[in-house]
């Protein structure tokens, strides 16, 4: 996310944060490169020269010339203006009228407007614990409604038929009546893609919109569109009275214009991002969070919340207990940390919110599913084993690797090399034996990134991206060193 623009600011800002004073010379030169880097960035003008300008007036202040660190003093406003760009703080869906709060989705063919349905049903339920109702009003793209039928009946929302003989604004009236009749909390409709300029489909809409009087209307829109996503959503928002905006295909915006473009341009908050095809792939959008991840800090918050939310406490709880009693972190041990990052979405949804893994880093780290397809081989060789040889990895003498490799279909050179991470982690895992397993660990990363120097609430210092060279992809050794250094809660 963001690859391309992350890349070039850091490296603009790399260039002031080393500097002993500030001065109009050298915030000349900053400048110019940061207002090449959001252009590159399919930024829109308009909003690159209010931020570029925005800078120059508090970079030449006093209080920023005359502070201690001038250069991170400088970045910590680069930080601040990219939060204000993108609107300050997350806006939460307004949910709050007598049940059915119905949300409406409007947007161009294409968007990902019916998946981002289901994903938004699916948040609701899990997150938030909504009954959720979802009904079709796309009486025009073939097979429309059953696409919806079919993606509610996966994220377990309940589904309002409808046919295409039918009228948009009657779908949605039924749809409503029969929430009420069954205590639906939230009722979202799904209409069909438009164009701004088609007045026959915005006159359509615009109806719907007066007939059900929606507490929400959300304006979905390809991310990847760059600064049109912002022109289109500005468009709709002259027609419609829009509350908000989802980001879709995020994970494949290198460039990051439509999220630095659309609140300013707009004036509506991004309220929700996809950032993947699976139907749990929807995330509340904070503009902290994303500001840290474009200039190479990661969002070590988000990835706590996240490994809370999936990883099965249990089965962490009862490994740390175990080695808090002296017991090992066996190889049975490390397949139950595998299946863990499994269900996080893999090695690459981990790296991705890495402090400094971003860029080409991120993409050396994960070229051709490389972090992914070690996991499954490790796997493989751990299942070959014996009970016997999970518990006790001492046992594995040479014949019994000759087996192993043969029952995975790989070489003894990777069965060593497994036996051989095993040993760095079960040392990081011991570091972590009083934190309870991954959850244990990624908040001591969190711990160590506000020691390090996040600013934003985090410690009010330069973030180690920006500083110098970027925090280097770590090995199992390197992280459990890293790890050593964090203070024990």
């Amino acid at each position: 996310m963001f690859d391309n623009l992350t890349e070039r600011l850091t490296q603009s800002l790399r260039n002031v944060t080393g500097t002993g004073t500030l001065t109009e010379d050298n915030i000349k030169d900053t400048l110019r490169e940061v207002r090449m880097a959001l252009l590159e960035a399919d930024v829109a003008l308009s909003v690159v020269k209010d931020f570029i300008e925005r800078i120059r007036s508090q970079a030449l202040g006093q209080e920023v010339m005359q502070a201690l660190s001038p250069g991170q003093a400088f970045v910590k406003l680069v930080f601040d203006e990219l939060v204000k760009t993108m609107g300050d703080a997350n806006e939460v869906l307004n949910l709050h009228a007598a049940p059915p709060a119905v949300v409406l989705m409007a947007g161009l063919q294409g968007a990902g407007k019916t998946t981002t349905v289901a994903k938004l049903a699916k948040f609701l339920q899990e997150r938030h614990k909504k009954k959720v109702l979802v009904a079709s009003c796309d009486i025009y793209r073939p097979a429309a409604i059953k696409q919806l039928e079919t993606v509610a009946g996966e994220v377990g929302a309940h589904f309002y038929p409808s046919d295409l003989s039918q009228d948009p604004i009657t779908i949605a009236q039924g749809a409503i009546s029969e929430a009420k009749l069954k205590f639906y909390d939230v009722v979202i409709i799904d209409t069909a893609g438009r164009l701004h300029v088609d007045a026959e489909m915005m006159g359509e809409i615009q109806r719907l919109h007066a007939a059900i009087n929606p507490i929400e209307t959300l304006f979905v829109v390809d991310s990847m569109t760059g600064q049109d996503a912002a022109n289109t959503a500005k468009s709709f928002n002259d027609a419609l009275p829009l509350t908000g905006v989802i980001l879709t295909k995020m994970d494949g915006d290198a460039r990051g214009g439509a999220a630095l473009s659309v609140r300013a341009i707009t004036g509506k908050p991004i309220k929700f991002m996809g950032i993947g095809e699976k139907l749990e792939a929807l995330e509340p959008f904070y503009p902290d969070r994303i500001a840290q991840r474009i200039l190479g800090m990661g969002d070590v918050l988000s990835l706590v919340e996240e490994v809370e939310r999936k990883i099965d406490k249990e089965k962490s709880e009862k490994i740390a207990k175990k080695l808090r009693k002296g017991g090992g972190f066996n190889l049975e041990d490390l397949l139950v940390q595998f299946q863990q990052m499994k269900a996080m979405g893999g090695m690459a949804g981990f790296l991705d919110k890495l402090p400094g893994m971003s860029g080409s880093q991120m993409q050396q780290a994960t070229a051709s599913g490389a972090p992914e397809k070690m996991m499954k081989q490790m796997e493989a060789i751990i299942q070959s084993m014996t009970p016997i040889e999970r518990h006790k990895p001492d046992v594995i003498n040479g014949s019994r690797k000759r087996r192993i490799a043969a029952g995975a279909g790989v070489q003894i050179q990777d069965v060593n090399r497994l036996l051989k991470q095993h040993q760095q982690m079960e040392k990081m895992m011991k570091k972590f034996s009083t934190p309870k397993g991954i959850t244990g660990m990624v908040r001591g990363m969190k711990n160590l990134q506000n020691k390090m120097g996040g600013f934003g609430g985090m410690g009010g210092q330069m973030p180690p991206s920006a500083g110098g060279a970027q925090m280097p992809p770590m090995n199992a050794s390197e992280l459990a060193k890293l790890m050593g250094k964090v203070p024990k809660k």
